[in-house]
């Protein structure tokens, strides 16, 4: 089955597939190594992890919903020199004696999205705001490089 024939391309949808094919291809293979629980649970949140990217003539803006989540729950890194990775993680509360849900709802686990940032983004300035559970990072951008000037080369008479 193919999800994306099916107009489901989202990375969780995307891993889904890898697995299936993966699956297949490794029937009666000794040698297949599933994927690893943390590259599920990766897959998993970066799939259910909302954002919206935004460019501006002087920036990239990215705007992650991390709901009840405090700034230093949250992680800003660049991995590999151009991959932004924003992730976090929620926890339930600890129950208080003679407490019990009735329904539970809101979502608990990790948050992760990673983004491959263009060639003209500053990895040197990177900014980072959390206001409302609604996480802000913007990237500067490089500025254009100077066209280069003609080179004269000088033409010897023998």
């Amino acid at each position: 089955m193919d999800f994306r024939v099916m107009g489901l391309e989202s990375p969780l949808f995307h891993t889904l597939q890898h697995m299936m094919d993966m699956s297949e291809e490794g029937a009666g293979d000794k040698g297949y190594n599933a994927p690893t629980w943390s590259y599920v649970r990766d897959a998993k949140a970066m799939a259910s992890t909302p954002a919206d990217i935004k460019e501006y003539p002087n920036s990239y803006a990215f705007e992650i919903d991390m709901p009840g989540l405090k700034s230093g729950d949250i992680k800003v890194q660049i991995e590999n020199d151009n991959v932004l990775v924003i992730s976090g993680e929620r926890k339930r509360k600890e129950e208080k004696e003679g407490e019990k849900y009735l329904r539970m709802e809101r979502r608990v686990g990790k948050l992760m999205r990673k983004f491959v940032l263009p060639e003209n983004a500053n990895t040197d300035v990177i900014s980072a705001l959390c206001q409302d559970g609604v996480l802000s990072v913007t990237v500067q951008k490089l500025p254009p490089p100077e066209p280069k000037k003609p080179k004269t080369i000088e033409v010897k008479i023998v």
